[in-house]
């Protein structure tokens, strides 16, 4: 072989060919990882969404689960017969009243249907759920036990007008504690009292000091009225009282310009707390239970239903479905992914029949 014949290297036709066979093989390997990459970003965008909505789920279900725990069964008295509105928690920039215009007592569910902010053209519902606060009531062992205002001494009492509550050596009531969790009485909290023939009020709490707690006028809600015809604090005074601390829960889908619509729970009036996004769809309904028919379904209370009305005292179940989507698009399509939960929770501190009397 001659020196020229060993340094003439590839031909074209050679090269083409290789070049060819190289264009296959790179373009096989850049779809494989394209695929890979789209089922990855699938995969990521599903449990993104999974997520959101077992975060969003769990919450709410637990609270439902625990709603009506210590609360009266008929309710508890509010300000009523002529009293000025009572304000409702809810979505930001709204304005919600609770019903003490037909309505005597607050009970431990008040439906909200379609009174909650549209999402992508559709109404949402709000929920508004209500429990005794189990852990202060631990810390003493007990509901705090209240004497007439005249009794002498340090002990805990309502003062003359209902006004203030002297909580007598129970201070922990104010400091707390925070190692266990018991988030001391401060201002924005609600009081319920009772006496010993079961007749309540709630009390906003507005202020404390070292031994003190103040249920001034002016609260959040507008429940210390106390010249109110009925439903407040007045009539109780005099008699012994207990009193506990009640937890309100709203559950709503809050809805800000320039942002994703997020899963919402709030304590009281205070801030609301964002749980999950994003949540395009809250809905719930009601099963009641009174022995004889039963209404299934039910999605605003109180119902009536062949000339007879039910209140929310009478729930039994609450049917939830909640519609979440993945924070950001599939690559590939340009969509959100999209789960959705449907589930029935028993309200078990509510309505019971026994169905084998």
């Amino acid at each position: 072989m001659s020196a020229r014949s060993a340094e003439r290297g590839f031909s074209l036709i050679e090269l083409l060919v290789s070049t060819t066979i190289g264009l296959i093989v790179i373009g096989a390997a850049l779809t494989a990882f394209n695929s890979g990459v789209e089922i990855n970003d699938v995969a990521s965008q599903l449990a993104d969404s999974s997520h959101n909505l077992r975060t969003g789920a769990n919450l709410l279900i637990r609270d439902l689960m625990q709603t009506g725990r210590g609360i009266p069964t008929g309710g508890i008295s509010i300000p009523s017969e002529g009293a000025a509105a009572i304000k409702r928690p809810g979505p930001d920039g709204s304005t919600l009243y609770f019903d003490n215009t037909t309505a005597t007592t607050l009970s431990a569910v008040t439906t909200g249907h379609d009174k909650g902010p549209p999402v992508n053209g559709q109404p949402t519902d709000i929920v508004t759920l209500l429990m005794i606060d189990s852990i202060l009531d631990e810390f003493l062992l007990q509901p705090l036990q209240l004497n007439p205002s005249t009794t002498p001494g340090s002990v805990p009492k309502l003062s003359a007008d209902g006004s203030s509550l002297n909580v007598g050596p129970n201070t922990g009531w104010i400091a707390g504690d925070a190692a266990n969790g018991r988030n001391p009485v401060a201002a924005g909290d609600l009081i319920l009292f009772t006496n010993p023939g079961g007749s309540t009020a709630l009390q906003t709490v507005t202020r404390v000091d070292a031994s003190n707690v103040y249920f001034e006028s002016g609260d959040a809600f507008n429940l210390n009225q106390r010249s109110a015809p009925a439903g407040s604090i007045t009539p109780l005074l005099g008699t012994l009282l207990t009193a506990q601390r009640v937890l309100m829960y709203t559950y709503f889908v809050n809805v800000k310009p320039d942002e994703p619509p997020r899963l919402a729970r709030k304590l009281n009036h205070f801030d609301k707390t964002p749980l999950v996004g994003v949540v395009e769809d809250l809905e719930l309904s009601y099963d009641l239970v009174d022995g004889t028919t039963n209404p299934t379904g039910v999605t605003e209370l109180p119902y009536t239903a062949n000339g007879v009305t039910y209140s929310a005292n009478l729930i039994r179940k609450a049917n939830v479905h909640i519609g979440v989507r993945s924070e950001a698009m599939s690559l590939k399509r340009h969509e959100y992914q999209r789960n959705h939960l449907s589930t029935v929770v028993s309200l078990r501190n509510l309505a019971f029949v026994d169905r084998y009397r």
